[in-house]
């Protein structure tokens, strides 16, 4: 992943007297949970550096693909924003058809922040102390085993895909509506694995009720700093980065685009904003537009890959 920009561009004089009117950060997705979390906290922080109030309008739907349609057909004048997910890459390869182009339809400002996934199970279980341990089991009973997950397509779902793809295992995947009653079936027992949100998982481990056995970063997390990543507990290669950035539509102005990425630099580096991060267990990364631009190709280019070779589809 990209490490947080220290220089970040400053808008020239193209950009006019924008903002002068309220701009509209759409959050593809229900309130509550880390996007929404990450939204508000820098919508706050950027208002006082724009001079104009940044209003989060939340339009879930369709894995997200709902709030991003509506975005991609915004006018272009930069009053109209967008957070994403892994979706955005990850939903060309899942979706037959779709009403705009993840690369085409949207201009990059920034990459804002990652929040791990963990690889969790029942804290009470003594036939589990790491990764390797779970390989070990699912090897010695092909589909005996399940991982849940919030939903097919969901970055939850993807880590465990990614896990039995590289590892060639054979576990069953159980998808929920939602990440809340995956894990109260974990819990109790119901499925044996899932690689669930830090945000999500962080509090069950604390009270003891989960045990977490590894991150999918390929750093470890800053939150947990003692859990080793999937890739240094056996399995090379592997990385599954939950990362969240932001979008304009197509054709709005490089003056504005600059003028929002530097809002955006700066606000990650406020104290309640790194404060809130913490809290909800996301790594600050931040980016230029370019990087975006780059990284984005980057991650669509090997979900398409690994989702045509999985045969994953929410169609």
């Amino acid at each position: 992943m990209l490490a947080l920009s220290s220089n970040p561009s400053v808008a020239n004089s193209a950009a006019g007297n924008y903002p002068d009117r309220p701009i509209s950060w759409v959050v593809p997705f229900p309130p509550g949970g880390a996007m929404d979390a990450i939204a508000r906290v820098l919508s706050r922080t950027m208002s006082q550096e724009l001079g104009q109030s940044i209003v989060v309008e939340n339009k879930p739907g369709a894995g997200g693909n709902i709030g991003a349609s509506y975005v991609a057909k915004a006018k272009p004048d930069g009053y109209t924003i967008m957070i994403v997910a892994n979706g955005m890459a990850v939903n060309p390869a899942l979706y037959r058809s779709m009403s705009y182009n993840p690369i085409k339809d949207f201009q990059p400002i920034s990459l804002l922040a990652a929040v791990p996934n963990i690889l969790v199970t029942q804290a009470s279980r003594s036939d589990v102390k790491s990764l390797n341990d779970v390989i070990l089991q699912v090897k010695e009973k092909p589909g005996k085993y399940s991982y849940a997950s919030a939903g097919v397509g969901t970055s939850i779902h993807l880590a465990g895909a990614l896990f039995t793809y590289m590892g060639k295992l054979d576990m069953l995947h159980v998808p929920y509506k939602g990440s809340g009653p995956a894990v109260t079936d974990l819990i109790s027992g119901q499925v044996d694995y899932m690689f669930d949100s830090i945000t999500s998982a962080k509090p069950h481990i604390e009270s003891g009720k989960l045990k977490a056995l590894a991150v999918t970063t390929p750093k470890r997390s800053s939150t947990l700093p003692d859990l080793p990543t999937v890739a240094e507990s056996g399995m090379t290669g592997y990385e599954l980065t939950p990362w969240f950035a932001t979008f304009a539509p197509a054709g709005t102005p490089p003056a504005i685009i600059e003028k929002l990425n530097s809002a955006m630099i700066k606000a990650m580096n406020n104290e309640q904003v790194k404060k809130t991060f913490a809290s909800i267990g996301a790594e600050s990364i931040g980016s230029t537009p370019q990087e975006l631009a780059r990284y984005l190709a980057e991650e669509t280019a090997k979900w398409q890959k690994i989702i045509s070779e999985t045969g994953i589809s929410v169609d």
